[in-house]
């Protein structure tokens, strides 16, 4: 069986040197993330879902990988859980962070404010990364017009 590589993870996408985002990976795509060198995972999944790995915890602990789960309910993204995540970012500057959750939509909306409320990167540039993904429905764009009101 051929190794597994990042491109092969469902809507890999990588944001810069130190940032990659992607959907649930598979359990053997777990060497990928770890020989492009990321230090950190954070999954925003629930853990519910059938594409979840039910033992993550203990995939990524076997590599050496910090690993952070925050659960975002689909249908219901919290201020809480963004603040979660965003502790998260903090605390681990510098280090290479691979965020997935089930398809990298939560994700791409997750890192989009983060890097908009965050990091200073103009809201419009950040939009089309994650645009190429999803266009957020009612929920989550409402989610994401909170956030940004403050």
């Amino acid at each position: 069986m051929a190794a597994a590589h990042l491109s092969d993870i469902f809507n890999f996408v990588a944001v810069s040197d130190t940032l990659g985002t992607a959907g649930q990976p598979t359990a053997a795509q777990l060497d990928a993330v770890q020989g492009a060198g990321y230090t950190v995972v954070i999954n925003l999944a629930t853990g519910t879902t059938p594409r979840d790995l039910s033992n993550e915890a203990e995939l990524w602990k076997a590599r050496d990988i910090d690993y952070i789960h925050i659960p975002v309910i689909w249908d219901n993204p919290t201020a809480e859980n963004l603040a979660q995540f965003f502790h998260a970012m903090d605390a681990n500057q510098g280090k290479k962070c691979f965020v997935h959750c089930i398809a990298n939509m939560r994700v791409s909306a997750f890192v989009y404010l983060y890097r908009v409320l965050k990091q200073g990167t103009p809201e419009a540039e950040a939009r089309t990364m994650m645009n190429r993904l999803w266009e957020p429905n009612a929920v989550w764009q409402h989610f994401i017009e909170d956030a940004l009101a403050g």
